[in-house]
């Protein structure tokens, strides 16, 4: 967990880890990770992880967690273009977090476009049985322009060091900032990709995990615009099915920022990418506050955990409460299915 100011955006502090047995009944009191603390680098600038993402590496026995870097000038004024893709190694044998490190990648893109302020925020990785990460990246092409392009990076992981490899098919749009904060997910042999933009939301399909087809906008299978905007969007795999963990317009919500709760989830066809609309439920309630920035842990073939943290809180009804951070537990109670 990242601490936040409460007001604002983009305040982000030290990472925090608590811990629990299998059973996830206790968990200990949040403690401050060393490495993983806003930091004042020579040059003036405080630096410090977020929106991180972990997720186990089986072949390793690692849990790998990437994201990005916040960069505050003096410590007061972000600096987006030096945004980084970072990420750390946790050990669970001894419960020791390795030191923030930066992800090299390539200079210019497929086509010939520099990669600037790359960075893995808010995302969702695949590692494959053979050890290679999935990782979606997003960048800019322009210093002056931000327009994002999404990508999904090949990566080697020897349980201490992330490598790029390659990366495949870039995806963007025109308008705003373009496509950014990516997630993946494999899925019955073809991989999904999900793409938040400012007005919308996308999404493409792969064979191979890094070349995707064309993206689409987001719809439920009777044509609506699913209505999701300005958001993640984020991917659980149950037994044999796909589903989609979002937020949307047209919920009794307009009091929320951006429309960002509550959370629904709702089953995916994945040969025509289109969201079954009578399949959808709410998985987290709105609560006066925001829950729009959720993250999936998928624990096994018939269970997947979200988190998700409330925002906003200090602009509501509940003005003066602390915001809560919410573990939902998702279970396959049909293992047919």
């Amino acid at each position: 967990m990242s601490r936040t100011k409460k007001v604002g955006a983009h305040g982000y502090h030290d990472v925090f880890a608590i811990f629990s047995e299998l059973s996830a009944k206790n968990w200990s009191k949040p403690a401050a990770i060393p490495s993983l603390r806003r930091m004042r680098q020579d040059d003036g600038y405080e630096v410090v992880a977020g929106d991180l993402c972990p997720i186990w590496h089986p072949k390793t026995k690692k849990v790998l967690i990437t994201g990005k870097t916040f960069n505050f000038a003096d410590g007061k004024k972000e600096n987006f273009l030096r945004e980084q893709v970072s990420f750390c190694v946790f050990d669970p044998a001894s419960r020791e977090f390795g030191p923030l490190r930066m992800l090299k990648m390539p200079q210019q893109d497929h086509t010939g476009h520099p990669i600037i302020a790359p960075n893995a925020g808010c995302h969702q990785q695949v590692v494959l049985d053979d050890g290679t990460v999935l990782l979606p990246v997003r960048y800019q092409r322009s210093e002056s322009k931000r327009n994002y392009v999404s990508i999904v990076a090949r990566c080697r992981f020897d349980g201490k060091t992330l490598e790029y490899i390659d990366h495949g098919t870039e995806h963007s749009i025109p308008t705003k900032r373009g496509l950014y904060e990516p997630s993946v997910a494999a899925h019955n042999g073809a991989y999904f990709f999900a793409m938040r933009a400012d007005d919308g939301a996308w999404v493409a399909r792969s064979s191979d995990g890094t070349t995707y087809s064309d993206h689409i906008p987001w719809k439920f299978d009777n044509g609506q615009d699913l209505g999701s905007y300005n958001t993640q969007q984020h991917w659980v795999t149950l037994g044999k099915r796909l589903y989609l963990v979002y937020t949307r317009r047209g919920a009794n919500n307009d009091h929320i920022m951006r429309h960002r709760a509550p959370l629904f989830i709702a089953e995916v066809d994945p040969q025509r990418l289109g969201v079954l609309k009578d399949t959808e439920q709410i998985v987290v309630p709105e609560n006066h506050a925001t829950l729009g920035n959720s993250g999936i842990c998928r624990i096994s073939d018939s269970e997947s955990w979200i988190t998700v943290a409330e925002g906003r809180v200090t602009q509501s009804k509940r003005k003066g409460e602390n915001n809560r951070v919410i573990l939902a537990k998702l279970r396959l109670a049909d293992e047919s299915r």
